[in-house]
């Protein structure tokens, strides 16, 4: 019954995303028809026509599905080095409390600065190059997956850790046994929000020096003053977003079965 239920429920969710698309879609083909939308907007139509064609026909040096390479390239690259500094950084201050009190301060500092706001410093010290995206990246992930490991790792419940030494665990039977398989759902989640930042990251730096990549087909399209071009490089950006979004989940889903977070 249950599982009826929830068939029901995913059914009716599919169905209502399918209607608001499509409605979406034929306001948009609308107003860019028969208004004055029209002088700066291309329809639906076009773009599409456009964006299929670019699996064919180069933008710049690639074909699209290039692009969208070197973006996930970079994306995976810095999400790998921002993420494994962040599960260190956040359970050694979930588990050492002088840790916590010397990082602490400074993380409080950085967190709320956005990456792309270190674009300008990041181009100083690493020069226009890859490192300088691969910076931004690990950064803007680094923050998201700290405070979720920080959470995971000092929400364990004292009195587990306590009975398993008593028990005689050591302090490694401890931590693999009870403190890291109770944050690793804290991870995780923090990972699908820095998988995200990451994605909108790698955007926004190869609009500032690039010769490829998703960021690029929209600069590129500025450049040249052509809107559907900026358009199917929006349009990318956002199913590839969707799927990384997607995968994460369902990854998540698939290793934590046992966990009910967000239930």
């Amino acid at each position: 019954m249950i599982n009826l239920r929830e068939k029901s429920a995913n059914h009716e969710r599919i169905i209502c995303a399918c209607i608001s698309i499509f409605v979406f879609l034929c306001l948009w083909q609308f107003a860019a028809s028969y208004t004055k939308a029209s002088l700066f907007l291309a329809g639906p139509l076009e773009v599409l026509k456009a964006f299929l064609e670019s699996f064919v026909i180069p933008i710049g040096t690639n074909r699209i599905f290039g692009h969208i390479l070197w973006s996930l390239s970079r994306v995976l690259a810095g999400f790998a080095i921002g993420s494994a500094l962040g599960v260190t950084a956040g359970i050694l201050m979930g588990l050492y409390k002088p840790v916590d009190a010397l990082i602490r301060p400074l993380f409080e500092l950085v967190r709320p600065i956005p990456a792309i706001a270190w674009i300008p410093l990041s181009i100083v010290w690493f020069g226009l190059g890859e490192p300088a995206k691969y910076f931004l990246i690990a950064l803007s992930s680094f923050c998201s997956v700290t405070i979720n490991a920080f959470t995971g790792a000092s929400s364990v419940d004292e009195t587990l850790i306590g009975a398993a030494k008593m028990l005689g665990a050591s302090d490694r039977q401890v931590f693999t046994t009870i403190i890291l398989p109770a944050a690793v759902p804290h991870i995780f989640a923090g990972l699908q929000i820095a998988i995200g930042a990451a994605w909108m990251t790698v955007v926004a730096a190869e609009m500032v020096k690039s010769s490829e990549g998703l960021g690029w087909i929209v600069i590129k399209g500025q450049e040249i003053n052509s809107m559907v071009q900026i358009l199917v490089g929006i349009l990318c950006v956002g199913i590839v977003g969707f799927i990384l979004a997607t995968v994460m989940r369902a990854v998540e889903a698939k290793l934590f079965v046992w966990n009910e977070r967000g239930k």
